[in-house]
């Protein structure tokens, strides 16, 4: 078990560009993504065969211009992630989803 985060670069110079962006934002969240950072988004996965399910997904939506990466973590190794904060920016934590805890 373990999370799912996609890394994106996508070009939001034009109209077009920027439905794209859009599109593809609103496609991960819809999916079950949740923002870690502007243009990083993580997704718990069961397994394998979840994470590659999603991983085609991705790579179906992707903007022409865009440039996406997808980078599966265990569970063991998101915990050790260290995360550090501003005084003005909001602390976020982002834990498996509720119904990942009965596993």
């Amino acid at each position: 078990m373990g999370w799912l985060v996609v890394f994106f670069d996508l070009p939001t110079t034009t109209p077009e560009d920027k439905k794209n962006y859009q599109y593809f934002r609103k496609a991960l969240l819809e999916d079950g993504y949740t923002m870690i950072q502007y243009s990083v988004y993580a997704r718990a996965c069961v397994t394998q065969e979840r994470m590659a399910t999603h991983s085609r997904r991705i790579q179906k939506m992707i903007p022409p211009d865009g440039s996406v990466r997808c980078l599966f973590v265990t569970n063991i190794q998101w915990d050790k992630m260290f995360v550090f904060h501003g005084r003005s920016c909001p602390r976020q934590e982002v834990s498996l989803p509720q119904q990942m805890l009965l596993w």
